[in-house]
């Protein structure tokens, strides 16, 4: 099995070529329709007309065909307050005109224990969501913030993502965001970019595929083995060559769908 965490681990393996295929898939169903596929970010409604518009430049195509936009799921209008107590607190601040359920909102949306924020009286807020991407070689996935859209009303805060290999260390992203200006609301419309992917592949000038990919059994077994680490253990990056080991040598399993299925 020719898998590596590293990709210096593959400095000595025949360099392939033709692009890299990636696989998502969401890890549940249940009203996994409000989820939209990834999108490759690109300038398709850029002018085009001019031979030096930007949009025809091949450093900026290069960048944009590396990244993949994910979009919000539903409509969040959220506030920050504190309790009688002075603990956080979230508000949904649509209340009854709000198109999800409070319940709902409770179980994707939470702010962290004041003691895990990163900075004194920025408060860390973490949305759950189903996306999970994974390759059958080695590739680095990168969670960054939608920074090629442009917002009318920017985030009142910053987007912190990470960076890990998805051939061995496949789960589901987490949007979470350090809410420094707590005084505005965090308003994000369902569709609205929540943040980008990128891939970064060996060589580095391969280009990428993105495609829905088929949960086999295989695939949730070996979801199964890593999910929760993170739960049990610090620095789960020490897993990955222990992951590496017991992971089937193909995962990736592309859905070919035809219209209208």
């Amino acid at each position: 099995m020719q898998l590596s965490v590293h990709f210096e681990n593959t400095a000595d393996a025949t360099a392939k070529s033709g692009p890299v295929q990636v696989g998502w898939f969401l890890n549940q169903q249940k009203g996994g329709i409000i989820y939209m596929p990834p999108e490759r970010v690109r300038s398709v409604d850029m002018n085009k007309n001019h031979a030096k518009s930007a949009s025809r430049c091949p450093a900026v195509i290069n960048l944009e065909s590396r990244y993949f936009v994910i979009r919000c799921p539903f409509d969040l209008n959220i506030g920050f307050a504190r309790d009688k107590n002075g603990k956080p607190v979230l508000r949904n601040l649509n209340g009854d005109k709000s198109g999800i359920r409070a319940n709902k909102l409770a179980d994707a949306l939470h702010l962290t224990a004041e003691h895990e924020w990163r900075h004194e009286g920025v408060p860390t807020l973490q949305l759950k969501l189903p996306y999970v991407f994974i390759s059958d070689e080695p590739v680095y996935i990168s969670q960054v913030a939608p920074f090629m859209h442009f917002q009318k009303t920017p985030f009142p805060g910053t987007i912190f993502g990470g960076r890990y290999p998805i051939n061995v260390w496949p789960r589901p992203l987490m949007w979470a965001f350090e809410w420094h200006d707590i005084e505005s609301p965090l308003k994000i419309n369902r569709g609205d970019p929540l943040f980008y992917v990128g891939f970064e592949t060996t060589p580095q000038d391969r280009s990428v595929v993105v495609s829905e990919t088929e949960v086999t059994p295989e695939l949730t077994d070996y979801m199964d083995l890593i999910s929760g680490a993170v739960n049990y253990v610090n620095q789960t990056f020490s897993l990955f060559e222990a992951a590496e080991e017991r992971r089937p040598e193909t995962l990736v399993k592309p859905i070919k769908r035809t219209k209208g299925k």
